[in-house]
């Protein structure tokens, strides 16, 4: 259904312009989450400190976000040696099939995690220099000038300033409509093609400049640089040297439009402008590749980042390069390192990634020592309005969901504690790639 648009129509989209770039350009609800925002800390304490996983408690949370709204929500959480898993709801709304914690997931952006990793185990080889420009690698991609000035690690940061290709490579997103997504919905991509419509588009500032600006391109040219220094298809190398490294036994890169295995569907929304929402558990991945189409589960998710940030995949001076953050505007301002971002919650920093794609959502994060780690996945996107500003309007799921993911994160009482603190969700799940639309 159509939406119609008031008569303040020019102004509320120049506004909704800004407000969904950030967007896909950058992070679901606003990469900053109040905790960052001036939420009081717990004294200092570790992530979860005294807290195990009450799983009543985790359930009846988990249920919330379902009663919310959201349609089917899947999560595994781990505290020490426990581990929890739960889901609610339903993977398809027309027979009420029931979403499942081993459901296959599009993660989206936490594709861009693996990517960085591959990447530093090249400069750990000494086939990549970090600070080296771009077009020492690849002078035909990103040739002249841009390539002299933009480095490697500037492209796995954000602070290149290469725009994002994903709004020209979907032009109807700002009407906003859906029809060039489904114009487009099994149209084969090439990473060379998709980096030159980014080309093309007006650069978001110099080369370098703090804060970033997210961009999908980063690590499209990222996915080229691999394959240039390796002589391998970028998604082989990433599968071979990353995924397979790290034990994952349900983490791919699909070969074609279908999840691989047992999935739910993905309702996208695009902020009420798809009505009733619409499946999109279906297309060509080749317009996301290595910044975005990797399959995974949430049990595979936690697996990764436990073995990334105890060292089992990258030396202690590439995880330290990874963890050097800088501000990065993706919707609200990530601290940002290589691949990896941290939120420094009531009970601790946690690290990690986040990632939307059309109709699924993705967080996973592990806390600074590793002891407490939680991913979710939920099957509804962009669910919130917008306001006459262009604003994202809060919607019962995102209260319910920062609630969830605080409690998995911090356990029960940290989570009591700061839910008395504040009047927004403590934490915001889903910190990035919202789809950009215009207003």
């Amino acid at each position: 259904m159509k939406r119609r648009v008031s008569g303040k129509k020019t102004s509320r989209r120049r506004a909704f312009a800004a407000l969904a770039l950030a967007a896909l350009l950058g992070p679901l609800l606003g990469g900053v989450s109040p905790a960052q925002a001036g939420t009081p800390s717990l004294g200092g304490r570790a992530a979860g400190a005294g807290d195990g996983l009450d799983r009543r408690a985790l359930r009846q949370a988990l249920d919330a976000v379902r009663e919310a709204g959201m349609y089917g929500i899947y999560s595994e959480v781990r505290a020490g040696a426990q581990t929890w898993q739960g889901a609610s709801g339903v993977a398809d709304v027309a027979t009420g099939r029931p979403v499942k914690p081993g459901m296959l997931h599009r993660v989206g952006s936490i594709t861009k995690t693996f990517t960085s990793v591959a990447v530093l185990q090249q400069v750990a080889r000494g086939a990549v220099e970090l600070d080296a420009p771009i077009g020492r690698y690849l002078p035909d991609v990103v040739p002249g000038e841009r390539g002299q000035k933009i480095t490697v690690r500037m492209l796995l940061n954000h602070t290149s300033h290469i725009a994002d290709h994903v709004l020209p490579a979907f032009p109807s997103l700002a009407q906003p409509s859906p029809q060039s997504i489904d114009d487009n919905r099994f149209r084969v991509f090439t990473r060379e093609e998709l980096v030159r419509l980014a080309l093309d588009a007006a650069p978001t500032g110099e080369p370098g400049a703090t804060p970033g600006i997210y961009s999908n391109t980063n690590y499209l040219i990222a996915g080229l640089l691999l394959e240039r220094v390796t002589g391998t298809n970028a998604e082989e190398y990433i599968t071979r040297n990353v995924i397979r490294r790290a034990g994952l036994r349900h983490t791919s890169f699909p070969r074609t439009p279908h999840i691989p295995g047992p999935h739910s569907k993905a309702y996208e929304s695009l902020y009420g402008y798809i009505d009733p929402p619409r499946d999109y558990s279906v297309y060509s991945p080749t317009w996301i590749t290595t910044a975005g189409s990797i399959v995974s589960t949430v049990d595979d998710l936690n697996r990764f980042y436990r073995a990334l940030l105890r060292g089992e995949l990258i030396g202690p001076a590439e995880l330290a390069e990874m963890k050097r953050t800088v501000p990065v505007l993706a919707g609200g301002v990530l601290n940002y390192g290589l691949g990896l971002y941290y939120f420094d919650l009531p009970c601790g920093r946690f690290w990690g990634h986040s990632g939307s794609v059309f109709g699924m959502g993705t967080d996973s994060m592990t806390s600074e020592d590793g002891t407490r780690q939680v991913s979710i996945g939920v099957n509804r996107a962009k669910y919130q309005s917008i306001d006459e500003n262009g604003a994202i309007v809060l919607h019962p799921i995102d209260y319910a969901s920062g609630a969830y993911f605080l409690l998995a994160a911090c356990g029960e009482s940290a989570a009591a504690t700061a839910d008395a603190r504040v009047a927004l969700p403590p934490y915001v799940p889903f910190a990035v790639d919202r789809v950009p639309v215009r207003r």
